[in-house]
């Protein structure tokens, strides 16, 4: 085993040039156990592709910047928000991997403002979103909007991802797919702003621990997911045996099952995480064309202060981007016409059993600071079943709602719901 600066390969540690073959020349000589080492710096790069058995390690003080054009990022086969698509690779890509690892205090930057703004403008309402959604195209705008991520693991198996900081992606921030027997260890996801910027995607993933993270975002801070409508459904390819322990969750929206759900997503369990100002504690989202299931779910020992939603399901999320135009679809690119292929009939409303919540506390700083303690929707033609809340100790602006569950086990639940109508907002579709 050997450690390979990339400055011993022609990288600029000032920026002002792209790094992009550079390192990619260390990481292709490297041998098996080496090192790639990313020292103090600035180093400008477009899409780098990690391989088997060599690491990169980034050192105090070393930052990866993305480039912020659109040309250093090549189609690759992938898969997005659900769908098996081409799509732009990402700044750090370990696709078809497996004994890599990615470590060190330094930094992943994306610079993601010119990716943001391509989705949605200056004022967060025109750009493509604007242009889809006045053409009642929003369910295809994410798609067509390319914005790579900061780091993808594909089709891989026994990686570590530790300690370094990944902030400002265009995109999801770490997006682990269809793989297995991956460990994340006290990473930090920094994103300031931008749509869709999730922190952690572990999608139809297998053998996945999540640990002492610390994540800020502008979407869901951890996400599982198992793909969107028949493709998915067909393929079959479940997120299951994952754990999130020990995390801190400020900005964003909260630990996420779904929307993503035609796979099956089962055997999760989330354990003793901090939310602090996060929209959403633990959530489920879902649609009336995505099927698959969920079981087998624990989540304990959960602390939250200032939540506008501690425990939050709706299996009829976010309509405008659920359900596709299903006209005549001939002449669009192929994932067009996935979006389009739901999962039909009842086989479409998702299966949620078998889901204990206990020992949650949550408070408000502020009794001025709306909360809502429960959203819960099921189908009513097919029902959340076994769900048990226990141990739980609520402070919010109201209790909220509970229907469509079959099997509803109250014990030891507490909620203070003083109505205070200040800096209200009903709705949650992010």
């Amino acid at each position: 085993m050997k450690a390979v600066s990339i400055l011993t390969c022609g990288a600029d540690p000032t920026a002002q040039r792209l790094s992009t073959s550079a390192i990619q020349q260390a990481i292709n000589s490297a041998q098996q156990n080496d090192v790639i080492v990313i020292p103090q710096g600035r180093f400008l790069t477009g899409a780098l592709f990690l391989k088997s058995g060599v690491s990169l390690r980034l050192d105090a003080g070393a930052q990866l910047v993305g480039s912020q054009d659109l040309a250093d990022y090549p189609l690759i086969n992938t898969r997005v928000a659900g769908i098996d698509m081409r799509w732009p690779a990402g700044i750090i890509n370990i696709i078809d991997c497996e004994n890599v690892s990615i470590t060190g205090t330094g930094t992943i930057d994306g610079q993601g403002v010119i990716w943001w703004q391509r989705f949605w403008g200056d004022d967060e309402r025109s750009g493509m979103v604007g242009d889809y959604s006045a053409r009642g195209l929003r369910w295809v705008v994410d798609y067509d909007c390319q914005r790579p991520r900061n780091i993808l693991v594909f089709e891989s198996q026994r990686i570590l991802l530790r300690d370094f900081t990944s902030r400002e992606s265009g995109f999801w921030n770490m997006h682990l797919c269809y793989s297995r027997h991956i460990t994340v260890e006290g990473v930090q996801i920094s994103n300031s702003a931008g749509p869709s910027t999730d922190g952690i995607d572990i999608d139809s993933c297998e053998q996945v621990r999540v640990e002492r993270c610390i994540v800020s975002c502008n979407d869901d801070n951890i996400c599982i997911k198992s793909g969107r409508g028949r493709e998915a459904a067909q393929k079959a390819r479940t997120a299951r045996d994952i754990v999130v322990r020990g995390c801190t969750l400020n900005k964003g929206s909260g630990i996420t099952l779904g929307s993503e759900t035609s796979g099956g997503i089962e055997r999760v369990l989330i354990e003793d995480n901090a939310f602090n100002g996060t929209g959403v504690g633990f959530r489920i989202k879902s649609a009336r064309n995505r099927g698959g299931f969920i079981r087998d779910i624990t989540v304990q020992n959960l602390h939250l202060t200032d939540v506008r939603f501690p425990v939050l399901i709706q299996l009829n999320w976010f309509p405008q981007y659920s359900y596709a135009d299903r006209g005549n679809l001939s002449d669009k690119p192929e994932h067009w016409r996935k979006l389009a292929e739901g999962v039909e009939g009842e086989a479409g409303l998702t299966a949620v059993s078998g889901l204990t919540i206990k020992n949650m506390t949550a408070r408000r700083s502020d009794n001025k600071y709306f909360s809502r303690a429960f959203f819960i929707e099921g189908y009513p033609k097919r029902p959340v079943t076994g769900l048990t809340l226990d141990g739980i100790l609520i402070d919010a602006s109201e209790f909220g709602k509970i229907s469509g569950v079959d099997g509803l086990r109250f014990k030891d639940v507490q909620v203070t719901a003083v109505e205070n109508t200040q800096d209200r907002n009903d709705s949650y579709e992010r």
